[in-house]
């Protein structure tokens, strides 16, 4: 068995105003991911096989809406993170990810069950990274609200059991 079958896929939450998320997602002809305005560094810890959701705090960057919802979800390709000329000087790193088919899901709802979650009151304290690993079972479920295809992203065949009931959790509010 070599190294990259041996290495447990990871999941992640990444962080974005809607607008961005959905500019990656739909890139062609492969979606990507940018975080942490831009860093290569956070880019360097995920790896091929890794599940990715973005997690959107407003529509547009700076935005005063709150819409606080999982807005895509995708599997992280192959490759090294790689620079692109946005213009205007800005040249941030990507990772190319293949992205699934999926609606976007209103965070509200899960609160009380995901486990990343330490704090009830203080839930957003971890968005604040940009980027932070979850469990797979906390991806599950986010996939499960978000309606998208848990076998396309290899969620099905992970170590960790999905123990969350099926038809409990109102996917949105």
């Amino acid at each position: 068995m070599n190294a990259a079958t041996a290495r447990q896929t990871r999941c992640w939450i990444a962080v974005a105003c809607a607008e961005h998320a959905q500019r990656g997602r739909d890139h062609a002809p492969v979606g990507f991911m940018q975080v942490c305005h831009g860093k290569g560094g956070p880019l360097r810890r995920l790896n091929p096989g890794d599940v990715v959701v973005y997690y959107a705090p407003s529509t547009t960057m700076g935005g005063k809406d709150r819409l606080q919802s999982f807005v895509s979800l995708g599997v992280v390709e192959g490759g090294q993170p790689y620079q692109a000329d946005m213009g205007g000087g800005f040249v941030p790193f990507r990772r190319d990810v293949r992205y699934v088919a999926a609606e976007p899901a209103p965070i509200a709802p899960l609160l009380d069950t995901l486990d990343f979650i330490d704090n009830r009151q203080h839930w957003g304290q971890k968005f604040r990274y940009g980027l932070f690993e979850v469990s797979v079972r906390d991806m599950a479920l986010i996939a499960q609200a978000m309606r998208a295809d848990a076998d396309g992203l290899g969620l099905a065949t992970m170590g960790e059991p999905c123990a969350a009931p099926t038809d409990s959790l109102p996917l949105f509010s």
